[in-house]
């Protein structure tokens, strides 16, 4: 007995956005819920496409299916189709990093034309990401794994409205404190030791950072998120965004 893991609500707000719905011409899929479940199951398990399970259809047809979907962005548009409304009294930064299977690293170009890098834990990327107040994802980057937490965080909130941000000391950057000083965001960064002059800090906000922390935790669950196996960011970014729209809980 296979295990499923969307809900009826959020099947409800993806269906729209599916490709191969029964009215649509040509190639159509025989069944959309089925087929992002199997998605799911690859993504929890780390398993190689040829294992998915027969009551997933063929392998071969679900990965082309698949890499369709990834082309057309339909994954990151299951992913805002399940993350309207967020809490942006407060937004929240931070970063973690997975490695890099050996079989991830094969994308035409090699490994440094994706976000692949060589770091202390071998080749591994590094995923920054911007939550809501409830820790909601809202945001995400790829960057290689040796890359500072920072360099992602412009992209993260450019264009977006938030009342404050929270992150720890790995985004205490100058750069930053002047573009949420410019916005008048309230300030909730836990400062470097060798600031001259530390910013005050309310702990009691601060700790809401766990909310941004388990997030990590939950889309580490997905094994194939924890053991990066994609060789395309295009494809691990789908993968990511998929999770994330299964993890926020709207």
């Amino acid at each position: 007995m296979e295990r499923f893991v969307l809900t009826d609500a959020q099947w409800a707000k993806m269906k729209p956005h599916c490709l191969g719905k029964p009215t649509d011409p040509g190639r159509s899929g025989n069944d959309n819920r089925r087929f992002i479940e199997a998605v799911l199951w690859i993504a929890r398990t780390g398993s190689p496409w040829r294992d998915l399970p027969d009551l997933f259809g063929n392998w071969n047809t679900a990965f082309k299916q698949y890499r369709d979907w990834v082309k057309a962005d339909v994954f990151f548009r299951l992913f805002e189709a399940c993350s309207d409304e967020p809490d942006m009294e407060y937004a929240m930064v931070d970063a973690t990093i997975v490695k890099v299977q050996r079989h991830g690293q094969g994308a035409k170009g090699g490994p440094q034309s994706q976000a692949i890098g060589r770091s202390k834990g071998g080749m591994t990327t590094k995923i920054p990401a911007l939550t809501d107040a409830l820790g909601n994802l809202m945001r995400f980057v790829l960057l290689p794994g040796q890359r500072f937490d920072t360099v992602g965080v412009a992209a993260l909130i450019d264009g977006v409205e938030f009342d404050g941000l929270i992150a720890d000391k790995a985004f205490d950057s100058n750069h930053i404190i002047a573009d949420l000083n410019e916005r008048g965001a309230k300030i909730v960064i836990s400062q470097h030791p060798r600031r001259a002059s530390p910013l005050p800090l309310d702990a009691e906000l601060y700790k809401w950072r766990h909310f941004i922390e388990n997030f990590f935790c939950k889309l580490k669950e997905f094994k194939r998120i924890a053991m990066r196996s994609d060789k395309t960011d295009q494809s691990f970014a789908a993968i990511i965004h998929l999770c994330s729209a299964v993890i926020n809980p709207r």
